[in-house]
């Protein structure tokens, strides 16, 4: 009894003991969260991410839900490098600047995003050099071909489209891309549909989970319904967050291919939408905050009225 009484003091008076007896400092606290600067702080990334391209199934997630990913993700990833397979949804950028606005006193150290829309990598670094966000950056990317991260990333996050109309094999790609960008050895965060009325999502489920334990990953546990989308046509269709790790001894592998076969990437997009596209390229620098000149045309006041 007398040892549980000092293990509750060391941990209530901040110290946590070791195996030896010996005392070291405990982690940092999670400090509470300031829910009314969170909300400003996603509000000042939403105001900086492109439109939502439907034709390439760009769904963005609602602003409140993105507030509790970004703790989530922060927390998960804390310490770690981060790569980001596609970002539509700024999750990247949210992550980084509650960290940057100590909104959050935790965080990945490095977050990378990986996209084909250069929109989204060039909002990603007008964002992170306005506010002075050393450890975020992004790339131009298409998950068709071979992936070369560089200095493998500790884990990887993937909100991908959500293949109802190919049994998951679009979420398989961009899995196996985070996994890629990890060695094989690393962690994930898989954002796609749960519901339990509709068929796909459980067929996609099902794939995924497959497809992860052929790769040597196995699911470590799964948050359910956390967020909904602005999305006309399933207003109440959720997603949850499944996360994938590396078994232990899993082998290193760095080796990468682009992929072709036509069997993965048939109605990559949704039905009847097979990749054609490299890359979406940005005609000019946009301010996402403010109306586009074609949005509106002027009337003016009438002059020389007596």
């Amino acid at each position: 009894m007398t040892g549980l009484v000092s293990l509750v003091r060391g941990l209530v008076h901040g110290r946590a003991p070791t195996a030896e007896g010996l005392t070291l400092a405990a982690p940092p606290e999670r400090k509470r969260v300031d829910l009314r600067k969170a909300v400003n702080a996603i509000s000042d990334v939403v105001q900086n991410r492109p439109r939502p391209l439907r034709v390439f199934d760009q769904i963005h997630m609602k602003s409140g839900d993105m507030v509790l990913q970004s703790e989530i993700i922060a927390d998960w990833a804390d310490g770690k490098r981060l790569a980001f397979i596609g970002d539509g949804d700024a999750i990247s950028v949210c992550v980084a600047y509650l960290r940057a606005r100590d909104v959050l006193n935790f965080g990945p150290s490095h977050i990378t995003v990986f996209d084909f829309d250069e929109r989204t990598v060039e909002a990603v670094m007008n964002f992170a050099d306005r506010e002075r966000i050393t450890n975020l950056d992004a790339r131009l990317y298409n998950v068709l071909e071979a992936m070369d991260p560089g200095e493998p990333f500790d884990c990887f996050y993937t909100n991908p489209p959500w293949g109802a109309s190919n049994n998951g094999e679009s979420v398989n790609i961009f899995v196996e891309r985070g996994m890629e960008a990890t060695a094989h050895t690393g962690e994930g965060v898989v954002v796609i549909a749960d519901d339990d009325e509709l068929e796909w999502p459980k067929r996609v489920l099902a794939s995924v989970q497959g497809f992860a334990a052929r790769e040597g990953f196995y699911v470590s546990r799964m948050q359910r319904k956390l967020h909904e989308y602005h999305l006309d046509d399933a207003p109440e269709l959720k997603s949850c967050n499944l996360y994938l790790a590396a078994l232990p001894g899993n082998p290193t592998r760095v080796e990468s291919v682009a992929i072709t076969d036509p069997n993965r990437l048939e109605n990559f997009y949704g039905l009847s939408q097979e990749p054609r596209v490299r890359y979406v390229r940005a005609r000019r620098r946009l301010d996402y905050g403010v109306a586009h000149e074609d949005e509106y045309e002027l009337e003016m006041l009438e002059s020389g009225r007596e």
